[in-house]
């Protein structure tokens, strides 16, 4: 390469792409570093003065400074971080006693007993940074909002929390006035939809609707699991892209105003309800950037987009880049779903613009061969019915929310007929199941296998290729691809 295209000038977008995707690398790589070298703010300082400088100028030749800068970012983010919660290495082993909020909805009915996620940690009058994940069996009722303090013996923590606790005896559970009121709403709302459906088909249904997974009973969750399903009933960006363009859809011959403000009002509102866990936290980023682009008449490609939205959810909180499996998941399914999935319409189909099952069918399927990699990795096995039971199922749950939002709202409006107005949500919910239950039960339905990161890299690899032909093979502009659309 001939000097004079060093000093060419790039794009400010993919400068803070590569920043971006750095921040990440730098966060990630934290633990086999020595933290209390990068934990100084002043390495901070440094860096952002040497990206205003490099944003600024611009210049081709400037791409290895603003890697280093944004490796200083993650390195100075995450080691601050890493050296707050050095405080449990010293309580790890011994009896505690931890008050804390639970973050998060608690898994009920498991083999652990029930299991909780405590943030905002404090024991006795000192405050703890970071969260922890608790086991107990006790029967007491625990909401997510509630302050609850534990009794256990510390552990070591395992993805994104400090420390474990197992088997921990509740002191305590408060529940603070006004406390956690869209999880009040939403279970509220719950109790209307479960008159006018019945069970597994209501907790189902709410799962589509507001990704309220823990409802579910065991067996059900178990044979979503098999089938490849249980992208479809957690809080996720596949729920929040379905009620954000149907926000926009609805009022956008209306005014462009007033669709953007509706699909806004439900990314907010959905966030509350389901919580801010790393999954939904990703995709509430993306999805307001993205809109903020579309009704700006501009467009976001999605290798500038993943990256600052990877980077935003690892400065707010690092622990997301240190094996937090969600967080990785969440990550990969949109670069499904946002890369794979408009390149493979273009290839097999031209520029003729997808159907709603059509493209939620290539949006799932390409979402699911994304994670696959990560999953098997993680899980040691493989669903060999999802691509079946994803295909029967995936083209039927946006109106099987729509019924069962219907449904919930008969049995406020009129319970005595709740029944008959759920009628047809339990219809469609009683399919659902009942292809669930099937694929479930077939003896070839899983295949268990153990694979190395190696493997891993080199199938993500493969995935890059095919992606890297598709593109050369179509020409398609990625800046198309626009999850609000």
């Amino acid at each position: 390469m001939q000097m004079w295209q060093f000093r060419r000038k790039i794009h400010t977008s993919w400068l803070i792409a590569i920043e971006s995707g750095s921040v990440v690398v730098g966060t990630a790589i934290v633990p086999l570093v020595n933290q209390t070298l990068f934990s100084s703010v002043a390495w901070a300082i440094a860096a952002l003065v040497l990206s205003v400088v490099i944003l600024w100028k611009r210049f081709m030749f400037f791409i290895p400074l603003i890697i280093i800068a944004g490796l200083l970012i993650g390195l100075w983010r995450g080691s601050s971080t890493s050296v707050q919660l050095s405080v449990f290495e010293n309580v790890i082993g011994h009896q505690a006693t931890i008050t804390g909020s639970v973050i998060d909805d608690p898994d009920e009915g498991t083999q652990n007993g029930t299991q909780i996620r405590l943030g905002n940690l404090s024991a006795h009058t000192t405050t703890l940074p970071g969260k922890i994940w608790v086991s107990t069996g006790s029967g007491a009722s625990i909401k997510r909002g509630d302050i609850v303090t534990v009794k256990g013996k510390l552990d070591k923590g395992f993805g994104s929390y400090a420390a474990t606790i197992y088997q921990a005896k509740i002191a305590s559970v408060v529940q603070p006035q006004p406390g956690d009121i869209a999880r009040q709403v939403r279970d509220w709302f719950a109790d209307k939809v479960q008159l006018a459906i019945s069970e597994p088909e209501s907790s189902l249904g709410l799962g589509y609707l507001v990704g309220q997974k823990r409802a579910l009973s065991p067996d059900l969750q178990q044979a979503l699991v098999v089938t490849g399903l249980t992208h479809v009933v957690v809080a996720s960006g596949y729920n929040l892209t379905i009620l954000v363009r149907l926000a926009r859809r609805l009022f956008v011959k209306v005014s462009k105003y007033l669709s953007a403000l509706s699909a806004t009002s439900m990314i907010l509102a959905f966030m509350a309800i389901t919580g801010a866990s790393p999954s939904m936290s990703r995709a509430g980023l993306v999805s307001g950037l993205s809109l903020a682009a579309w009704y700006y008449g501009r467009s976001f490609h999605p290798l500038v987009l993943l990256p600052l939205a990877a980077a935003v959810t690892t400065l707010i909180d690092p622990t997301y880049a240190w094996n937090d499996l969600g967080w990785q998941l969440s990550f990969a399914a949109f670069g499904g779903v946002m890369i794979l999935a408009p390149l493979l319409q273009r290839y097999f189909f031209g520029d003729k613009k997808p159907g709603t099952v059509r493209q939620i069918l290539g949006e799932t399927m390409s979402a699911h061969i994304v994670t696959l990699p990560i999953l098997v990795l993680a899980f040691g096995q493989f669903s060999n019915v999802a691509i079946f039971s994803n295909l029967l199922v995936l083209p039927f749950v946006p109106l099987a929310m729509l019924l069962t939002f219907i449904a919930g709202i008969g049995g406020i409006v009129a319970p005595g007929f709740a029944t008959i107005i759920g009628a047809p949500a339990q219809w469609l919910l009683d399919y659902s199941v009942w292809v669930i239950n099937y694929f479930a039960s077939l003896g070839w339905a899983q295949t268990v296998v153990t694979i190395s990161p190696l493997i891993v890299a080199i199938m993500y690899a493969v995935i890059i290729g095919v992606c890297l032909y598709l593109w050369r093979a179509t020409k398609y502009n990625l800046r198309d691809a626009n999850m609000v659309e």
